[in-house]
Parts: C-alpha cells; structure tokens; sequence
C-alpha cells in the first residue's frame, strides 16, 4: 500500500505542476488529490477488514469441534470383517445370534457409545462400545434363545445419552 501511494504521489506531482501551468489552481488540486486518496485509503482498510474478518470466520469455523456422526446403523444375522452381513428386520430364533452393526464418520475424539437392547420394552442388554478417531465401527451381538421371540429394538446412543438412532426388529420361529 505504502508503494502505492508514492507512485502514486509522483504521478500527482506531475499533474499538479500541469495543472497549476493551466488554471492556477494547484492549492485546489492539493485538496482534490487529498480527498481521492483518503477515499482510496479508506476503501482499502474496509477490504483489508472484511477480509481479516472472513479469514477469523473460517479459522473459528475450521476449529469448531466437529460432532460425532452415525453414519449406518443395521441389524443383521452376522458380522464377517467389519461388514454386516444378511441385514433385516426380521430374524428366525433359528439362528442363534443376531448383531447390530455402527459406523460412525467422523469420530472428533476418543469416546464411547451404548448399544441398548430391549425386548418387549425392557431394558435386555446395555453394551458399551468404544470409538476412536478419525471414523470407526463396532458391533454388538445377542444370543437368542427360545423365549427371546417378539418385538426388540436397538437403541444406539452416545456417552451422554442422548439417542442417535433406534432401530426396530423381530424374532420369529
């Protein structure tokens, strides 16, 4: 800016002297080129501002924390490396077992999430599930036994409790 503006008074100087050969105001154009250059001087630091402002928003905006995010959440007959297999919403006691499957993306930080099991509206199982960062999936898995068939859900929720999703299923012969 500062480069600017010398180049720029050397050009007025010339002007000025042009000028003041002419009409005989130079005094006048002394305050004119004043004016234009306090203008531009102003024009200036508002941009430089708005753009330190922008700049400050996405620094604050980059650092935020990020939120964990359930990314899939399924119930299925089995897990084989980390994909669930045979998802349904309907399972025969036949099999013996069933899992629910999460993957959370993105993961902030290290933290947890419960996996609630309920049959017929009873608290069945209460399972803690570790995460880490940057994304993870986990499991958790039931035997099943005669008596278990009916109405279940799932509810999937983070270390403080708050739910993140329910999902609903049956048990059948």
């Amino acid at each position: 800016m500062a480069i600017f503006l010398t180049v720029a008074a050397k050009h007025c100087r010339k002007a000025e002297h042009s000028l003041s050969r002419y009409s005989g105001t130079a005094g006048s154009f002394k305050y004119r080129f004043a004016a234009v250059l306090l203008v531009m001087l102003c024009v200036g630091l508002s941009t430089c501002s708005q753009a330190l402002s922008q700049e400050n928003q996405n620094t604050l905006t980059a650092s935020a924390p990020k939120k964990l995010i359930l990314a899939e959440a399924v119930m299925c007959e089995k897990i084989d490396g980390l994909t669930p297999e045979n998802q349904a919403i309907v399972f025969s006691i036949a099999l013996g077992r069933i899992s629910c499957f999460t993957s959370f993306d993105p993961v902030p930080e290290d933290t947890y999430v419960y996996h609630n099991w309920f049959f017929r509206d009873k608290l069945s199982t209460r399972i803690k599930l570790s995460l880490q960062p940057p994304r993870w999936s986990t499991f958790s898995s039931v035997q099943l036994r005669e008596a278990d068939q009916g109405p279940w859900r799932v509810e999937i929720a983070d270390r403080e409790g708050r739910l993140l999703r329910l999902l609903r299923f049956s048990i059948t012969d």
